[in-house]
């Protein structure tokens, strides 16, 4: 069974964060830069929550709140589950479903170690699948 540590040590651990204090739209252009739909909130190195692009359209966009003038603390969501590098794929994939939503902070030792998306748990489910169908290919031709 896959474990959220073998999704780490595939697309490594780090996360990118940004200070709580920022403004959300420099926020946003980070995540353009890098190609990433979250980031991670802190304030002075401690994890403080999660900014998702879901958060500034429903906490910004729709409210009409300006970008600009808006800091990341007052949109980022902060009531996400934990997990920890030992959680199961399948254990993420039903947290994920359960609080409908994309992203989990992952804790070793209470301090933030990376973060997961529901990508990440696809892209694993399908090289379980694919190792699964090599293993039975080579089992079938031996």
């Amino acid at each position: 069974m896959k474990k959220v540590s073998d999704i780490l040590a595939r697309k490594g651990g780090g996360a990118i964060t940004i200070d709580a204090e920022t403004s959300v739209l420099d926020a946003l252009r980070l995540m353009d830069d890098k190609n990433i739909g979250s980031v991670i909130v802190t304030e002075n190195g401690d994890y403080l929550g999660l900014l998702t692009e879901r958060d500034y359209a429903r906490k910004v966009i729709l409210k009409g709140k300006s970008s600009d003038e808006t800091t990341v603390r007052e949109i980022m969501t902060t009531d996400l589950p934990h997990i920890i590098p030992d959680n199961s794929v399948e254990t993420c994939m039903h947290i994920m479903s359960e609080n409908n939503i994309r992203y989990l902070p992952v804790f070793r030792n209470d301090k933030l170690s990376g973060i997961i998306s529901i990508n990440d748990l696809v892209t694993e489910t399908i090289l379980t699948h694919l190792e699964t169908i090599e293993h039975l290919k080579s089992y079938i031709h031996s």
